[in-house]
């Protein structure tokens, strides 16, 4: 029996810039046992995600993955260029952590009401690779936010930001320093991998990253740890 998954999210769920977990999952299962369905906008909010419910209630899944909060975390950061973003992804207030928690218990409110499928939000992935550092630690507040509301809200929690927060600190990494990224520098990355046919791992190994290739976006190792905790954590207790 086939089961359907929805994965929900932001660019690492459209995967024009990072290595592709839904492939990744679906190598995980024998041919045909899983079908991913893609759900992914670039640069998208929480409130972007809950604007766009529609296409996924409508055809409800078996199960519906949510991997969302990256840049809601970015955007908390000093630096990061929030009055564009609300521009660009028209945003109606300032990105905060209390706004990111009401779109997010939202979000899983329709999905409950809606559909039958099984839910569950993922944390989010290590900004950057220096455990200590401001991005870092940023993106671990956010993951502790949608653990709090899976908690609430009664569906699962996929466990991502602590299984990444594991790797880096197994992997022992360069202590680089988080650097935003840039439309010039996604170009940049743009070029390589589609000009210079330098594969996203590639490009990930020559900046000395473990898990991404920018400090965002995922290479086939960060990639892979979404594929396996969705697995372990959501696909199995729902077969």
């Amino acid at each position: 029996m086939t089961t359907r998954i929805a994965c929900l999210g932001d660019s690492l769920t459209r995967a024009q810039f990072s290595v592709d977990y839904l492939d990744r999952l679906g190598r995980r299962h024998p041919p045909g046992d899983v079908q991913p369905a893609r759900f992914g906008v670039n640069g998208d909010f929480a409130y972007n995600l809950l604007q766009r419910l529609d296409a996924v209630v409508t055809n409800p899944p078996d199960v519906i993955t949510v991997l969302i909060g990256t840049n809601d975390a970015r955007a908390s950061l000093a630096g990061y260029p929030v009055e564009q973003a609300m521009k660009r992804k028209q945003l109606p207030h300032r990105p905060s952590a209390d706004w990111f928690q009401q779109c997010l218990a939202a979000v899983v409110a329709r999905l409950r009401a809606e559909t039958d499928a099984t839910v569950g939000l993922l944390s989010i992935p290590v900004l950057g690779q220096q455990l200590d550092g401001a991005a870092a630690q940023a993106s671990h507040a956010y993951s502790r936010m949608i653990a709090e509301v899976a908690a609430t809200n009664e569906v699962a929690y996929l466990p991502l930001h602590e299984r990444q927060i594991d790797e880096l600190r197994h992997a022992d990494p360069p202590p680089i320093t988080y650097r935003e990224v840039t439309p010039a520098a996604v170009a940049g990355v743009l070029l390589q991998h589609a000009v210079l046919r330098r594969s996203l791992d590639t490009i990930s190994r020559r900046r000395r990253l473990v898990l991404t290739t920018d400090h965002i976006h995922q290479n086939s190792r960060g990639a892979g740890l979404i594929a396996e905790v969705i697995d372990a954590s959501l696909l199995a207790r729902s077969a």
